[in-house]
């Protein structure tokens, strides 16, 4: 191995050193907690060594993000193709990205809550961003209407489901009656009867 792999190597390895810390601390006590001289100290090197890594918390927090998306992607598409017909899949993707954000809301607050500079719903969004909203989309797409736009019905599908949990999380929605309320956007979607 040469001296350069080696020391890409190193940096790549650091890189997952700080995006797991600040995620273990977030979940832990909040993204409030998450500092640079805090995780300078958890993970025993140097802020500057941070800063050499990443321009600060905010672009801490993005690779967080998209890191969580990837994760997000692979449970939504589980849900997805495990289901029977087209109404079953959308329900599954819904229960799944609600259990997501029931099971780690400090990165599903990264995500989709806290801003970042990530180029959300544009070309140049990274992979991992895109393939979750993909997952979202192949869920929705055999519901639409003829004549609807597949992704803006995707991101009105998605807006909805981010509601539900926002509220819900906050205390504004009591939690008992999540499951109905996601029956009846499911429903209003892919109506009974829906393959």
């Amino acid at each position: 191995m040469t001296i350069q792999k080696r020391r890409e190597r190193e940096r790549a390895d650091r890189e997952r050193l700080i995006v797991t810390a600040a995620r273990e601390l977030a979940e832990a006590e909040g993204w409030d907690a998450v500092t640079t001289r805090r995780l300078a100290a958890e993970i025993e090197y140097s802020q500057p060594v941070l800063y050499s890594h990443f321009k600060g918390k905010d672009a801490i927090m993005a690779a967080v993000a998209v890191q969580g998306c990837a994760e997000l992607a692979v449970e939504l598409r589980a849900a997805r193709t495990t289901a029977e017909g087209v109404r079953q899949a959308l329900t599954a993707v819904g229960e799944a990205y609600t259990a997501f954000a029931r099971r780690r809301p400090a990165l599903y607050d990264a995500i989709f809550t806290h801003e970042t500079e990530l180029p959300f719903a544009t070309p140049e969004a990274p992979a991992a961003l895109q393939e979750a909203f993909g997952e979202l989309l192949a869920a929705v797409t055999p519901v639409a209407a003829e004549g609807d736009d597949p992704a803006l019905l995707t991101e009105t599908y998605w807006a909805g489901l981010h509601g539900l949990v926002t509220l819900m999380r906050s205390g504004r929605l009591p939690e008992a009656a999540h499951e109905q309320r996601l029956a009846l956007l499911t429903s209003h979607f892919a109506p009974p009867g829906t393959a």
